[in-house]
């Protein structure tokens, strides 16, 4: 059997080759009956999670699971936007003599896709060397940083971390030597079948130190028997079933990979100088000075090196099934996403909004910032001014110290301000994107009121999210998902505001017309693409911090239900 030694970030963001095969640096997850020789930087000291319950009081609360509530102590609070979150954004560029620099502001560009950590690998002269760390781009690299990463060819990565403290998590891109030579690769999705896969390798005699699906990806890589190198990544991709859209990179090769669904964007570009480029979205192409070409195709591989660029559809690719929500609230507005732009598709949800829940009101504003297009589109459509209402701080950090004597939604405060000028005596149309478990929405209601507002009328530029998401999003479990548990009068009366109203599912399918079956519709119908078989799925990023070990079904938080699970527990009666 093949093996594979895996390079990861060390405490100092630098990489190292481990010198015990199929084995990561213990920054995570680690198996008791592992091997008893710690990687050179392991951090042994242990840390515990301190968990405690939220203050705010939920209908829906009976459902949570507190290890999973964000920390709210008379000291410190961190500030959630209750919003479904993308786990990562990467980059690919081939035949650039500035290649990292560029992959530098290519990930600057995705920024806003993960935010706790970013990394990025060369190849020069046959050697692929990787400067990973926690934080921005900005923070992670430097000037002196970059003049290590020489080379024409680079990979790159930004991630958010759903689990644990966000200081330490897998930063990719993951490196890892095998007997054939080194791959790297970032990826951005999630697999509805990691557990099995990860089990079958285990009992093949596989060793996992992290929960990542990408270590999964490179043992599959790692042990087939295909060849040249990209058969070994179509045999890998052919045992997937999920989400995945990656970029590898080896001694000679960029490789771009999509599953063949489509979930997660992934777009080819190119510089004047011939210079190819991959990257999450368009707008990583338009800092860089990239001109888009086209989407990778769902089920496409793509094979740049030096006698050009090589399409092999190798994958079967059904009916593409493109998230919706990247046009909702992931991507950026100025943004092509599946062949769409990104603002005009807000701006359309907006302007539907406004046709088909009406509301006499005097002015609309949005939730900065995502719900800013939405709002300008149903202000338009309505004929009323939009006006902002609410200011954003963009200098919040993750958590603030909260004076002794309490302040009353101090998360929201921090983050939004109202406009009394705009709000007083008004009776307000404030436009979001989405609701999730409930708790940001009701407060920035109550914070409206209390600057003034006569009336605050909710408007939902996306349908009621119902079910959690297996493709690469972090949503919560069903059951915190305020939607699923109670209807929109129930949730217009939790929220407090004085009407509420969601996009339609049927209306947004009819507007985006002949695309529509290219999406996919599951957090808002149930209805899963590729349903997961597993009883468990597992969740979105990694699971623990930083010295906690354990075998990874005990580790709470760290698996979301299956569908069809969930379902035969509902017709029991035990939900």
């Amino acid at each position: 059997m093949a093996s594979i030694a895996l390079r990861s970030p060390s405490l100092n963001n630098t990489t190292f080759l481990s010198p015990h095969p199929s084995s990561l640096s213990s920054k995570t997850l680690s198996k008791p009956h592992f091997s008893p020789f710690p990687s050179p930087n392991t951090n042994l000291k242990t840390t515990s999670i301190k968990s405690s319950s939220s203050s705010n009081i939920n209908p829906i609360s009976t459902f949570f699971s507190p290890k999973k509530q964000h920390p709210d102590s008379d000291d410190f609070v961190e500030f959630s936007d209750d919003k479904p979150r993308e786990e990562c954004g990467v980059v690919g560029i081939y035949g650039d003599a500035e290649a990292s620099r560029l992959c530098y502001l290519a990930l600057h560009a995705l920024q806003h896709r993960g935010q706790e950590g970013a990394g990025i690998v060369t190849v020069n002269d046959g050697v692929l060397q990787s400067i990973t760390g926690v934080g921005l781009v900005s923070e992670v690299f430097s000037e002196s940083k970059l003049d290590q990463l020489p080379g024409k060819s680079t990979i790159g990565h930004v991630r958010y971390s759903t689990a644990g403290s966000s200081m330490l998590k897998n930063v990719q891109p993951f490196v890892a030597g095998y007997r054939f030579g080194s791959v790297g690769v970032a990826h951005n999705g999630n697999l509805v079948n990691y557990k099995s896969l990860r089990q079958m390798l285990e009992e093949n005699g596989s060793i996992f130190n992290t929960s990542s699906d990408t270590e999964v990806v490179l043992h599959l890589i790692a042990i087939s028997k295909a060849r040249p190198f990209f058969l070994r990544i179509v045999d890998a991709c052919e045992q997937l079933q999920g989400a995945y859209s990656m970029v590898f990179l080896t001694e000679d090769k960029l490789v771009a990979v999509r599953d063949p669904y489509g979930f997660r964007p992934l777009v080819m570009g190119r510089r004047s100088n011939g210079a190819v480029v991959f990257a999450s979205e368009t707008c990583a192409l338009d800092l860089i000075e990239a001109t888009y070409e086209r989407e990778v195709y769902p089920g496409e591989v793509l094979v740049v090196d030096k006698d050009g660029v090589q399409s092999l559809c190798l994958m079967p690719h059904p009916e593409p099934k493109q998230c919706i929500f990247e046009h909702i609230y992931f991507s950026l507005p100025n943004s092509i996403v599946f062949g769409r732009s990104v603002y005009e598709s807000r701006r359309a949800f907006g302007e539907l909004l406004a046709t088909e829940t009406p509301v006499d009101c005097d002015v609309v504003i949005a939730v900065p910032d995502s719900g800013v297009v939405a709002a300008l589109g149903y202000a338009e459509k309505a004929g009323v001014p939009f006006q902002q209402g609410l200011i954003r701080s963009h200098y919040v950090g993750r958590t603030f110290i909260e004076p002794s004597q309490r302040i009353r939604d101090f998360g929201v405060k921090l983050k939004l301000a109202p406009v009394k000028a705009v709000l007083e005596g008004k009776r307000v149309v404030v436009v979001d994107d989405s609701i999730v478990r409930g708790t940001t929405s009701s407060k920035i209601v109550r914070l409206l009121k209390e600057a003034g507002a006569k009336e605050v009328h909710m408007r939902i530029a996306s349908p009621p999210i119902i079910g959690s998401c297996y493709y690469g999003v972090d949503t919560p479990s069903s059951e915190e998902l305020i939607s699923n548990r109670l209807n929109v009068e129930q949730i217009k009366e939790f929220i407090g505001c004085d009407s509420l109203a969601f996009l339609n599912l049927d209306s947004l399918r009819k507007l985006l017309g002949g695309d529509s079956p290219n999406f996919c519709y599951a957090c808002f119908s149930g209805n899963y693409p590729v349903e997961p078989k597993e009883d468990k799925v597992k969740s979105i990023g990694d699971f623990v911090d930083d010295g906690l070990s354990g075998v990874i079904d005990s580790i709470d938080g760290a698996w979301v239900q299956g569908p069809r699970f969930r379902k035969a527990e509902e017709t029991a009666g035990y939900l």
